[in-house]
């Protein structure tokens, strides 16, 4: 409905240009001047004396050319805000020391949010106003013209009128959207009306009717004090050195900090807040892992692929974006490219997925032979009589015979004493997966410690179809078979004529907090005769019991011969980034068990006639009895966390990597999903991928030619998005130049005038982009600064840039050839005047909203949106009538 309004007041306009008097001095005039050869494009031949109908023709198709034209700026510009996504989201690694912790390298970014929004954001956002505005001067040989600067002033009342109204009004119901930076708000606003109040002040105040160097030049310093203002607004330098209160009282009398000087306080006491930059990354990867908590309640059995890519589709969505993500989800929406975070996420998801599967079939393509014992370490009591070593085959060419020798080595148990040694040759024929190796121990009555020794693989080599044996590596140069590791073998012997000394291995372990359970091995040594029971229990350190781990007292019990027992203990999962809580779990002194006439066990102590022949042998606590377990985090859940918040750059959304996919996405068409479509249906189950509809493609076809054209921009890979950004703009400035020329052909042919022409016209051809990325912004956006503040800031750079650089050319060349620059300020003057005061008017609304009636400047009640935006609107068709009066002499202007 509202770009049904915006085109009938385009129509509005032609029919005013008809009604107005043909002998005017006022419009013939203008009317000539229009009728003349462009920078680029050359007046269609013959131009004068044409009929009516001519004229209605040649109006038509100069619309829909164009209406064409500025399809293909939107598509350009799209390549060209991708590329300051890209520049603007550049990251840097700080390294943070955190007491008590380790160190930890945050990514942050190099470009504050309000710097980019009003250096290279609007840069993007307005380039065709601004280029206009300086293609135009050129153009005409320096000397002053209507479309450029009219452009400019119109596009900014189309922005501040018709995209607040929609914004205001396309909230959802019974929600509003204020803004976050109110602070930067307020000084881009007044940037903002300053900007045309200097326009006008330049144009009929200080040298009427000419524009001098320094006005030009101060128009263009005036933008790095914007920028430089709206900087220390948002770092709120004032706030923390300058204000005396430190204090205010809350809503029910309580005293509460100033956010200035909570920023003080976190940085004088807080370890996270003494880097905002750490303190901004914990907050955002927190709101990432209570949103995976979030969706996996809601799907408790979904897979962690689904579960990423679910969190990471929330996460952009939910999360503030900039105005460059915006612009270029609306645009590639409007021509059937479908949605940017979902075909993105998918292509990298698939890319993971596509090097996995590489990686696999690698590892199938790797023929090698691989001889290895498995396993390399081996317990056994000295009683055991004899055991089997095992020794393992995997892979290798069809029809492959291995031979491998063997033999044993003394460690401290000692050949022919302890073990009887072995030495030998194994075959393993083509169908042979393993072979073993038969050992004998050596037992006797004479306690001793535990020994090992060990059994080496060696001299691999290979047989082959001919019975011929040679080595493996002189097969083509490359090596058939070969001894992995492990290829020896430690086989420890335990004597069995002592009860055992008991205890862990270690007395600290780590565990992963998704584990599940643990289970702690304790270990038998010295001796396995009888059976021993060992308490144990658990005692808390940080962490807590029944929140982090299972509280656990209970006992351990050892049978004859039985060398090891695990204590098993639950951890809780409660899913934390990074964790170092500990417990303990403690052994008590070990219990020897005896059988007594056969019946049911008891616990015993030794009789004193047995107490001297038994001392040696009793059972007893070993070195370590005392374990702490620390609980550590997941390094999955981390990773998917780093993965997410990696993935979630909205650089990675909008960048390009080669020609390759550019060409690729230019040719294929996407379903362009609805801003409000859900990830997820009613029922919880991921809803599947909508095809394109016919306006889909029907946009993809009419916009293919221009697709096509801009994939030979470079990649953003490229020289960090400055190559993209370099041939970007110059492009834009061609079809700015080739625009400028049909739309003043356009009056000439439907006697619009250019001033005319560029407030509405040309002026609604450079909005319409913003307008949907204001839309889905506000919509989707928890904070109105993108669809509310970028607006202010956009059409104060307009003016700084648009104006500054084009006047400051113009004034400089008629300053060395000894002219002046003349500017006539009767129709821009009125309409920066018209403008000045509704904007006043706009944004004393906007401000009123804040109250408690309504909440914010956007959404709100029913009826009070609905007034806001009728009204807005009836600014915006106000200043088009009262601008199209004045330039056709029907009301007086200056």
């Amino acid at each position: 409905m509202t770009r049904l309004g915006c085109w009938l007041a385009v129509a509005a306009l032609v029919a005013l240009a008809g009604l107005a008097d043909a002998g005017s001095n006022c419009s013939a005039a203008d009317a000539t001047r229009n009728c003349i050869d462009g920078l680029v494009v050359p007046i269609w031949r013959p131009f004068l004396d044409l009929t009516t109908g001519d004229r209605v023709l040649r109006g038509v198709l100069y619309f829909f050319v164009i209406a064409y034209m500025f399809l293909g700026i939107s598509i350009v510009a799209d390549r060209f805000m991708s590329s300051i996504e890209v520049i603007t989201s550049m990251e840097r690694t700080i390294v943070v020391k955190r007491p008590g912790l380790d160190p930890m390298e945050v990514q942050v970014r190099i470009w504050n949010d309000t710097v980019s929004n009003l250096t290279l954001m609007a840069l993007g956002s307005s380039a065709p106003e601004i280029l206009l505005s300086i293609i135009e001067v050129i153009a005409r040989g320096f000397e002053a013209g209507d479309l450029g600067p009219n452009t400019i002033v119109g596009s900014a009342a189309f922005n501040l009128f018709m995209i607040i109204a929609i914004c205001v009004v396309v909230i959802p119901k019974g929600e509003i959207r204020r803004q976050k930076h109110l602070d930067v708000f307020c000084v881009t606003a007044t940037w903002s009306i300053f900007a045309y109040v200097w326009l006008y002040l330049i144009l009929a105040f200080f040298s009427p009717g000419e524009i001098e160097i320094w006005e030009g030049l101060l128009t263009f310093v005036f933008f790095p004090l914007t920028v430089g203002t709206a900087y220390m607004a948002d770092i709120k330098i004032i706030q923390n050195r300058f204000l005396p209160h430190r204090y205010r009282r809350g809503s029910h009398g309580q005293m509460i900090a100033t956010e200035a000087e909570e920023m003080k306080m976190l940085e004088n006491g807080s370890p996270q807040g003494a880097d905002p930059a750490l303190k901004a990354f914990e907050e955002h990867r927190q709101e990432f892992i209570e949103l995976m908590r979030e969706i996996r309640k809601q799907n408790p059995h979904i897979t962690p692929t689904e579960l990423q890519k679910q969190a990471e589709y929330e996460m952009i969505s939910r999360g503030p974006k900039s105005r460059a993500f915006y612009r270029v989800q609306a645009t590639r929406r409007l021509i059937g490219g479908g949605d940017i975070v979902k075909k993105r996420i998918d292509k990298e998801h698939n890319k993971a997925l596509d090097a996995l599967v590489q990686a696999q079939e690698k590892q199938l393509r790797d023929n090698t032979c691989k001889i290895f014992l498995d396993p390399a370490h081996y317990t056994v009591l000295e009683s055991v009589g004899s055991f089997d070593v095992v020794v393992g085959r995997d892979g290798g060419p069809d029809g492959l015979t291995v031979m491998v020798d063997y033999f044993t080595e003394d460690g401290t148990a000692n050949a022919g004493s302890d073990y009887i040694p072995v030495k030998g040759t194994l075959t393993f024929y083509p169908e042979d997966k393993h072979q073993k190796v038969t050992i004998e121990v050596v037992d006797d009555d004479v306690f001793e410690e535990d020994e090992h020794f060990y059994l080496r693989l060696t001299n691999l080599r290979v047989r082959t179809k001919d019975g011929i044996i040679i080595d493996p590596t002189r097969i083509g140069g490359l090596p058939v078979a070969q001894l992995e590791m492990p290829n020896t073998a430690t086989i420890m012997i335990l004597d069995d004529d002592h009860a055992g000394v008991f205890g862990f291995d270690h007395d600290h372990f780590q565990v992963v907090e998704n584990c599940g359970h643990l289970s702690l091995q304790m270990k038998r040594h010295s001796g396995a005769r009888g059976k021993v029971v060992i308490p144990f229990r658990t005692i808390e350190g940080t962490a807590q019991a029944d929140k982090h781990f299972e509280m656990k007292e209970g006992e351990i019990v050892f049978e004859d011969n039985q060398t090891e027992a695990t204590i098993d203990i639950g951890i809780i999962d409660t899913e934390q980034y990074e964790r170092s809580d500990y417990f303990y779990i403690e052994l008590s002194p070990p219990i020897w068990a005896k059988k007594m006439n056969g019946d049911d066990e008891v616990t015993t102590a030794l009789t004193p006639s047995q107490l001297e022949i038994a001392e040696m042998g009793k059972p007893r606590l070993g070195e370590f009895t005392k374990c702490q377990i620390t609980i550590r985090e997941s390094k999955e859940f981390q990773g998917i966390v780093d993965r997410m918040i990696k993935n979630a750059n909205t650089r990675i959304m909008l960048g390009t990597h080669s020609w390759r996919e550019q060409f690729m996405e230019a040719l294929v068409v996407s379903a362009g999903d609805d801003d409000d479509d859900d990830e997820e249906g009613d029922d919880g189950e991921e809803k599947e991928p909508e095809e394109p509809g016919c306006m889909d493609y029907f946009m993809h076809v009419l916009t293919v030619p221009w697709k096509l054209t801009f994939a030979t921009i470079p990649p953003t890979d490229y020289i960090g998005g400055w190559a993209t950004f370099v041939v970007a703009i110059f492009m834009i400035g061609v079809l700015t130049a080739v625009v400028g020329d049909l739309a003043s052909q356009f009056g000439c042919w439907v006697g619009l005038k250019d001033a005319v022409t560029a407030i509405s016209f040309v002026a609604l051809g450079t909005s319409v982009p913003d307008t949907f990325a204001s839309k889905v912004s506000a919509v989707q956006d928890k904070y109105a600064d993108n669809a509310v503040g970028n607006v202010t800031g956009s059409n104060a750079v307009n003016v700084f840039l648009g104006i500054g650089i084009a006047w400051s050319m113009a004034a400089i060349y008629h300053w060395n050839k000894g002219t002046k620059f003349l500017v006539d300020p009767g129709n821009l003057g009125f309409s920066v005047l018209i403008f000045c005061v509704e904007a006043l008017l706009c944004i004393a609304v906007l401000v009123l909203r804040r109250s408690k009636k309504v909440g914010g400047e956007l959404g709100g009640p029913t009826a009070l949106r609905w007034m806001t935006s009728m009204f807005f609107c009836s600014l915006w068709f106000m200043y088009l009538l009262l601008s199209a009066l004045e330039a056709y002499c029907i009301i007086p202007g200056f």
